[in-house]
């Protein structure tokens, strides 16, 4: 390891609230590619005559088929249950019946069971309107009905983690958790998902970041934006003083930078505190939350609606009508594009997600999920001139990757590692500690997939001890 490269340790600044300066070490900017979608409202997702509902949309156990092949189930009914603790339940998006229990294509383990819904009808997903309470008081609920509410209602985190959001908000009294920061950075290039929900939802979005609050117990209370989106800190700050809480929760804009919306580095910008490397925030007093997850757990907390549609942003030069849908949880990628006007002629990579995070699909009956915030549908031109030809080289040593890396890794070393089936080098070097962000392949200059690399090596990992089937 170099002088230079020992000297980049966790950097501290005496931010100001609002400063948008506030952000972190590494990171990059690359083109943000919003213009295709921000300024398209949310509008109802295409109707399906099927939907085929994951069991397994969610860091921990899937869930277990609540029904089977020949049973009419109600919307909004729980047709996947939780037997385990890190879990969270599915339902019906639609009334129907279940057409089979089977596997099903999935993003990222490749197959996973599934409940297919035929429906009752096929109309198409209605925004339902959220009405706020008059004289809403979040503290007319117990902590213990919030979280019960948001387990039932089967909410997860929707920024692309995907934990099981009943478990986080819990109150603890060994570690109390002083501090709530709901991201709506989107920092991810393309996706516009948040950004809409902010503008379209922002009471919605307020009642979910009070309710959180009130189950963990939280005090500090930060809605941080990125500075690229004034019209979302506008409306946010216009809504809080409506609302009469400007002194209780505030919005801090922060930089615009990726990966600025992952929470280690979004803790650094907003409070200036350290996640310690292989921890949790709860672990340093703090609950970071997405701003569409917030909106879900209003939804199921005031309402008793479970988490059955989402907004997803689809996007790209590939496809012909880019905008932002109300989606129901189990409707295929292609019936999506399809409902967008389909594929360009020269559209050449689907990928659900974003640019930098997002996995490249071949299988176009993949469902969307409740992580599901996007749909890139890319181009030749897109991807970028003899991309496809480009080789990979020898690396040069340059250095890119250690000074773009948001959590000063050296990805150049734990990559070669992989590649050479060092794993003990690897974990030496930290492997787990990647956070996966892709902003090292993203500067190299070598054309090495060094993030590929890493992701390979932590499923090796994970197989060699036994928490993933090989």
């Amino acid at each position: 390891m170099t002088a230079a490269t020992q000297d980049r340790g966790p950097q501290t600044h005496s931010f100001a609230l609002g400063d948008p300066s506030r952000s972190f070490a590494g990171g990059v900017h690359p083109p943000e590619g919003k213009h295709l979608t921000e300024d398209r409202g949310i509008e109802p997702g295409p109707s399906a005559k099927e939907l085929a509902v994951l069991l397994s949309q969610h860091i921990g156990a899937p869930a277990q088929p609540a029904v089977k092949k020949g049973d009419i189930v109600a919307a909004g009914q729980q047709i996947g249950e939780c037997k385990s603790f890190v879990c969270a339940p599915v339902h019906a998006p639609t009334a129907g019946k279940v057409k089979d229990v089977s596997l099903l294509p999935h993003a990222v383990l490749g197959r996973a069971m599934g409940v297919i819904v035929e429906a009752e009808s096929t109309t198409q997903p209605t925004l339902p309107p959220f009405q706020r309470p008059q004289g809403f008081d979040s503290d007319a609920y117990t902590s213990e009905q919030i979280c019960e509410a948001v387990r039932d209602a089967g909410i997860v985190g929707m920024g692309g983690a995907g934990f099981p959001t009943s478990i986080k908000i819990q109150p603890d009294t060994k570690t109390p958790k002083e501090t709530l920061i709901v991201n709506g950075c989107e920092c991810e290039p393309y996706i516009t998902c948040d950004y809409r929900v902010m503008l379209e939802w922002t009471e919605q979005v307020i009642t979910g970041v009070q309710l959180v609050a009130r189950a963990c117990g939280a005090k500090n209370i930060f809605i941080a934006i990125e500075d690229n989106k004034p019209k979302a800190i506008e409306r946010m700050n216009a809504s809080l003083q409506k609302l009469g809480l400007s002194a209780a929760i505030r919005v801090v804009p922060v930089k615009t930078k990726y990966p600025q919306g992952g929470e280690r580095q979004l803790i650094r910008a907003v409070i200036e505190k350290i996640v310690p490397t292989g921890g949790i925030p709860p672990m340093i007093g703090v609950v970071v939350t997405n701003v569409a997850t917030a909106a879900a757990i209003a939804d199921a907390v005031v309402h008793g609606r479970p988490l059955t549609h989402r907004v997803v942003t689809v996007t790209g030069w590939g496809v012909a009508r880019p905008g932002n849908y109300y989606v129901s949880i189990g409707t295929t990628v292609q019936a999506l594009i399809d409902h967008c006007g389909g594929m360009t002629a020269d559209a050449v990579k689907v990928v659900l997600g974003g640019p930098m995070m997002g996995i490249a699909i071949a299988d176009l009956s993949t469902p969307i999920t409740k992580t599901g915030g996007a749909v890139m549908v890319l181009t030749t031109q897109q991807i970028g001139k003899g991309r496809f030809e480009q080789r990979q080289t020898p690396c040069i040593r340059c250095g890119r990757c250690l000074q773009a890396c948001p959590e000063n890794l050296n990805p150049t070393k734990i990559a070669h590692a992989v590649k050479n089936s060092l794993m003990d080098v690897a974990e030496s070097y930290y492997i787990s500690a990647c956070i996966e962000c892709g902003c090292c392949s993203y500067v190299c200059p070598a054309n090495i997939d060094l993030s590929g690399y890493i992701k390979t090596g932590k499923i090796f990992l994970a197989r060699r001890k036994k928490k993933m089937p090989s």
